[in-house]
């Protein structure tokens, strides 16, 4: 088997299938946490190739950005089967993709490459780039920026459900996420981040009260 043709392949696959998207999962995404998870994965004596597969392959079912899950989870297997990936090769790359989405948010994967790639996704949805993402996904779902009455703003998050608004997002889940990492180097990572986010949410109130 020859894994770097897999792993050359697999890109491939994955630039062409999100070339177009614009809610910030785009194929720079995937590319991103490939690259954060092999970091993680080569400090935590994780497989590498199996968290990078997996990371590769990690939003191709995901149910905000296709209608068909089921389907989408096996064109995942046919290709990686087409490609010579063994059968139990497949089943660990797909333990260790398939707890990756915040939607189980204190489900912990099982696997050691699993927990890494959650940990690589969850990453890329902190910091400059979390924040960037977070905006172009708002943009795209045509969400609010912000509005001043929402219930964030109101009621201080009693419930946060009835505020779509992008930045009531962070509240939802980015603020979330470094309490929420698994392996130590993530943690490490994810405190940088997320004090770059606090900052710049300081800062945005702070620009729309006229305040600066």
């Amino acid at each position: 088997m020859d894994k770097q043709r897999i792993l050359e392949h697999t890109e491939g696959w994955i630039s062409e299938r999100f070339s177009e998207d614009t809610t910030g999962h785009d194929q720079w995404h995937m590319k991103r946490v490939v690259k954060l998870a092999k970091q993680l994965a080569e400090k935590e004596k994780a497989d590498s190739f199996i968290c990078q597969l997996a990371a590769y392959v990690h939003d191709v079912p995901d149910e905000k950005l296709v209608n068909d899950h089921e389907a989408a989870m096996k064109e995942i297997f046919t290709f990686l089967k087409e490609e010579g990936v063994p059968e139990l090769l497949r089943h660990q790359i797909w333990l260790a993709f398939k707890d990756v989405s915040f939607k189980g948010q204190y489900k912990v994967p099982e696997t050691l490459e699993g927990k890494v790639v959650q940990d690589a996704d969850r990453l890329d949805a902190l910091g400059a780039i979390g924040i960037a993402r977070t905006f172009a996904y708002g943009g795209a779902t045509g969400a609010e920026m912000f509005n001043p009455n929402s219930v964030h703003a109101v009621k201080k998050q009693d419930n946060p459900s009835q505020d779509n608004t992008t930045i009531n997002h962070f509240y939802e889940k980015l603020v979330k996420l470094k309490d929420l990492m698994n392996t130590e180097s993530a943690k490490k990572m994810a405190a940088e981040r997320h004090q770059y986010m606090e900052k710049f949410l300081t800062r945005f109130y702070a620009e729309w009260n006229g305040d600066d």
